[in-house]
């Protein structure tokens, strides 16, 4: 049974920065297609980033220059860098595995003062 742990998540000031981790078990080979979502309360969950298995990644406009995702294939791990985070960045962040159409159970973020 595929499961995604994310972790990370936290209370932090505007302009600060956090790291979020997504771990993969139960998977036989490695990740592919890999992506970030977030969900702001009383909105639809939307689409944050994409990573494929070679590297190459996209974002929502909204996060360009700020946010990065990585990946290590050795320990099945995503990672999600974000950086300069505001207030609308507060979320619950969700790892979502596209190829097996797997979510997390997602990680709360709060960027406030």
């Amino acid at each position: 049974q595929v499961q995604l742990v994310e972790s990370g998540g936290g209370l932090v000031q505007p302009g600060g920065s956090l790291r979020l981790s997504c771990t993969a078990s139960g998977i036989s080979g490695s990740l592919t297609l890999m992506s970030w979502y977030r969900q702001a309360p009383g909105k639809q969950r939307e689409w944050v980033a994409t990573i494929q298995s070679g590297g190459r990644t996209n974002y929502v406009d909204s996060v360009k220059g700020r946010f990065t995702i990585s990946r290590d294939n050795a320990k099945n791990t995503v990672y999600l860098q974000m950086n300069s985070l505001n207030p609308e960045d507060t979320a619950v962040y969700y790892c979502y595995a596209n190829t097996l159409a797997a979510w997390g159970q997602g990680t709360q973020v709060t960027v406030s003062s």
